[in-house]
């Protein structure tokens, strides 16, 4: 498993048009829930304050969920505040509860071994430098010397356990038919623990999450309150869906997943350029730093002349640009082209054909198999005297070359990673591998 590396993506600062970043996160549409509205503009205007927002390593990346907090954080920093990027060896080790059922515990290695994956990925989004520099923490660090009875005393006095009843996770499994654990349960509290912990350490004074872990987030500002007698705020983001009601984040049932890795930069360029049109605009104001002006002429585009794409490119390109750089975003780009027949395939890397490879219906081959049978393999015709017509026709091609014989073989097509492309028309694509 690989991490980024630690380097911030070049942005720009936060959009000049408007006078304060309150403001212009919630123009993004970054704020669904929040404490005192005004106390936080005047806040956030103010000299720079430190704010948190924690990730659990539940799995060995991030995704695309926890990219919109990401680039909270980073549109925070970019405003003079300061960052504290909080990775949860502890709160990992019991997982907050899911709506449906219990979590599978990970063992203590494997949680280990993922917070050092998180931590790498969330250095490079924000910046470790400067009078705002960002810092890294592990709630581990403060959790593991607590004993059980300090923990009660001193963290769970603060708790009320009917107010920790109404938590919407909370009820929503008491509701079910799995119920929920004493460890579950308690997750709020240790996270109400960090935000206190951060504010004593740090004084942080507010914390940033997804709206669905509002009361989570509310936790620490009661536990705050309580114990320490000041107010602290929290900020919480919507949770995304697309327009037709699903949800956002999902291609064929898997998440997107910010480590390339796992989800290749050529996958993540395809997802954001598939956007729909009636989904668009919103993304560019979450998840790039493209101005307001910018976004405005985007959204006439889309109106005026939908066909184009316009904006679904800029988007796909600013958001893969910022997750893996420029330079994979360009050979992913560069990819998509060849294999529509726009660029040359043999000038791509292993690597980057293998990755587009693996988004096509695909099938495995000899050198000696026809280019006919291998249609009908890949599922582009339906049987082998469709696929003479369609040769006949002209209208197939290997590695973008027109197949004129239907007799013709894979003998010398094999390119970088040892796969040929196939096409039948202009648009319908299939991958081939050649297996010797």
């Amino acid at each position: 498993m690989s991490s980024p590396a630690a380097q911030v993506p070049a942005v720009q600062r936060n959009d000049d048009s408007f006078d304060d970043v309150w403001d212009e996160i919630v123009w993004r549409g970054l704020v669904h829930v929040s404490t005192n509205e005004e106390e936080l503009k005047k806040l956030l205007s103010g000299p720079p304050i430190t704010y948190y927002c924690g990730f659990d390593p539940t799995a060995p990346s991030l995704h695309l969920g926890n990219l919109v907090q990401l680039l909270l954080m980073r549109r925070l920093q970019l405003a003079g505040h300061k960052p504290l990027g909080l990775v949860g060896g502890s709160t990992g080790l019991i997982g907050d509860p899911r709506p449906t059922a219990e979590r599978t515990l990970n063992t203590p290695e494997v949680v280990k071994e993922w917070v050092g994956y998180l931590q790498g990925q969330v250095s490079r989004f924000l910046s470790f430098e400067g009078d705002n520099a960002a810092r890294l923490v592990n709630n581990l660090d403060w959790t593991a010397p607590l004993s059980a009875i300090d923990f009660l005393r001193d963290i769970g006095k603060h708790f009320r356990v009917g107010t920790m009843l109404k938590k919407d996770a909370v009820s929503a499994r008491l509701n079910s038919d799995a119920g929920i654990s004493y460890t579950e349960f308690s997750y709020q509290i240790l996270q109400g623990l960090d935000f206190r912990e951060l504010y004593r350490q740090y004084d942080c004074v507010l914390q940033t999450g997804g709206s669905d872990q509002w009361g989570n987030l509310t936790s620490g500002t009661d536990l705050i309150r309580r114990s320490e007698g000041v107010s602290a705020h929290a900020i919480g983001t919507p949770l995304i869906t697309n327009s037709d009601g699903t949800k956002f984040g999902k291609s064929e049932g898997n998440a997107i997943w910010l480590d390339p890795t796992m989800t290749s930069p050529y996958a993540m360029y395809q997802f954001w350029l598939n956007t729909d049109d009636a989904d668009v605009v919103n993304r560019l104001k979450i998840f790039t730093f493209l101005d307001r002006a910018r976004i405005d002429q985007l959204a006439e585009l889309v109106a005026s002349e939908p066909f184009r794409r316009e904006a679904q490119r800029t988007l796909a390109f600013e958001v893969t640009a910022f997750v893996h750089g420029v330079a994979a975003t360009e050979s992913a780009i560069a990819a998509s082209a060849a294999l529509f027949g726009q660029g040359e395939l043999e000038t791509l890397d292993a690597a980057t054909v293998a990755a587009a490879m693996a988004e096509l219906p695909s099938a495995t081959v000899t050198s000696t198999t026809t280019v006919a049978q291998a249609l009908v393999d890949t599922g582009l015709t339906k049987g082998l005297g469709e696929s003479r017509r369609a040769i006949g026709q002209g209208g197939v091609y290997l590695n973008n070359v027109t197949v004129t014989d239907d007799a013709a073989d894979f003998t010398g097509a094999a390119l970088a990673s040892g796969h040929a492309v196939l096409r039948r028309g202009k648009k319908t694509l299939a991958a081939v591998l050649i297996s010797e």
